[in-house]
């Protein structure tokens, strides 16, 4: 368990009681962005790339983080599945907001790029009061009209394993700022 905080300033949660959090996404194949200068390299990508901008929030544990871990079962999904944390790499949280710069700065939220530039966005507008299957399907939908690569991420199997982390912020410790 890499617990090294990098990216810019120390990080506004405990790493630890965040930890769980992170694992969920890495269990179906979403791999981290650390640094801004990863964020840069994954959407320079000319295919497709998710990133999601995990969160803390009840709404990320309960309706975003379920969500795509269950849009990753679709036929199709992206080319390139990844994550930031808000408020823990701050600079890569803020480099991946750059790309989504038409958005208001959203945690949780979903965004779908191809060649760079968002071709679909959840922002936690869209997340909340929504359940996982109805952000699956508006993910899949999406993965339908713009990505190629076969999916799904992990077997249905493994998935079925994966126990949901289930909490909020108020919930988890913060570090001192």
């Amino acid at each position: 368990m890499n617990l090294n905080i990098v990216g810019g300033g120390q990080p506004m949660y405990d790493p630890t009681a965040v930890q769980p959090m992170r694992e969920e996404l890495k269990a179906v194949g979403v791999e981290e962005l650390l640094t801004a200068e990863d964020v840069d390299g994954a959407l320079a990508h000319s295919g497709t790339t998710l990133i999601v901008v995990n969160s803390v929030c009840g709404c990320a544990a309960g309706n975003a983080r379920p969500g795509v871990m269950l849009a990753l079962q679709n036929k199709l999904i992206p080319d390139q599945l990844k994550t930031v944390f808000a408020g823990m790499e701050r600079e890569a949280v803020g480099k991946a907001r750059d790309y989504m710069s038409e958005y208001q700065p959203s945690s949780p939220c979903i965004a779908l790029f191809k060649a760079g530039k968002v071709v679909r966005i959840l922002q936690r507008h869209d997340i909340e009061g929504r359940g996982p299957l109805e952000i699956a399907k508006d993910l899949a939908g999406a993965f339908n009209e713009h990505c190629e690569r076969s999916g799904p991420s992990i077997p249905r199997e493994e998935l079925e394993k994966i126990v949901p982390f289930q909490g909020c912020g108020s919930q988890i410790p913060r570090t001192g700022e």
